[in-house]
């Protein structure tokens, strides 16, 4: 009887440290796993965000020149500070629509977004224009 009691006994507490050492490693799984789930986005984020792509990197260049065309202008006094404040809104209008375009496209813009992106630019850079010359 006596061995009987010390087999339950012993038993008994590896039956509990399978079940302490079940529980530590299905929390840990559950860990991993939600390491895996929560550090996902941020990596996806890193190459959705691709600000070098061909289309974007065209619709951000020719920014960058109306940009500098603006500059130039109130630089020679062809252009008022205020003209060029409201011809800089514009075209900071438009490149927070190009980055939004890419946010729901995983970095990309599409030929007709850049295209629509690309008719906004020429009619900022007629008016940068128009605005020079006094037109």
């Amino acid at each position: 009887m006596l061995v009987q009691l010390l087999t339950i006994n012993i038993l008994s507490k590896r039956r509990n440290e399978y079940e302490t050492l079940y529980e530590n490693c299905r929390d840990y799984f559950t860990l991993m796993v939600v390491f895996f789930l929560v550090s996902l986005p941020t990596v996806q984020a890193e190459t959705e965000w691709q600000k070098d792509h061909p289309r974007r990197a065209e619709v951000n260049k020719r920014l960058k020149n109306q940009n500098k065309r603006i500059n130039e202008g109130v630089q020679s006094g062809k252009l008022t500070k205020q003209q060029a404040r409201k011809l800089h809104k514009e075209d900071h209008q438009i490149r927070q629509e190009e980055r939004d375009m890419a946010s729901q496209n995983g970095g990309h813009i599409t030929k007709q977004e850049q295209k629509t992106l690309n008719q906004q630019e020429n009619a900022t850079s007629k008016q940068i224009y128009n605005e020079k010359h006094g037109q």
